[in-house]
Parts: C-alpha cells; structure tokens; sequence
C-alpha cells in the first residue's frame, strides 16, 4: 500500500480555540470543529510527511492505541476533510502552492 500525503487547503481560515481547532472555508463560509487529535494531525499536514508518519508522532505517541487502528481512523479522518476542501490528500508529497 502506497503511502498517504495529507497537506492543509489554503482556503481556510484556522483559530485554536480553547482545545479545539475552528477552521472556516473560504469556498463557502462553512465552520469546522476538530478535537484535539484532529487538529494535530491537520496542524502536521505539511504535504510532504506520510500520514503514518504524522500518526506515530502525534497520536501513537500521546495515546495508548494500535498503529494500525490509529492510521484505519486517520484515514477516513483525512478523506473526510478532504471531501469537505479542508485538506489535500496524495499518493505522494505535495509541493506547497505558489503564494
């Protein structure tokens, strides 16, 4: 299995408040709340670390749960967020958009 890229969409808008991440679209003005682990892994989508990668550092790392269940979750977790233009996924590293 390839593995999987995950880099933030940069049409959002993002606040940390009080433990939660908020994050608006600019597509069309919808607001996201992510738990904290959800955040952690959106804040460590840099496009060029895998998926598996950001998983053993931030939740593996953090709390007691398999690796295997923990990339199973992040998975639907990333297509989820992807599916509502809040993420960017690949099957390989994403180069940064041209500012």
């Amino acid at each position: 299995m390839s593995p999987i890229y995950v880099a933030r969409s940069s049409e959002v808008a993002a606040r940390m408040l009080g433990g939660e991440m908020m994050i608006m679209s600019a597509r069309d003005s919808t607001l996201f709340s992510l738990n904290e682990t959800a955040a952690a892994i959106w804040l460590a989508a840099d496009g060029r670390t895998p998926l598996s990668e950001i998983i053993e550092r931030t939740v593996c790392a953090k709390y007691e749960v398999a690796s295997e269940e923990a990339l199973r979750d992040a998975e639907e977790l990333v297509r989820e967020l992807a599916s509502q233009g809040i993420l960017r996924i690949s099957d390989q590293s994403i180069a940064e958009p041209a500012p």
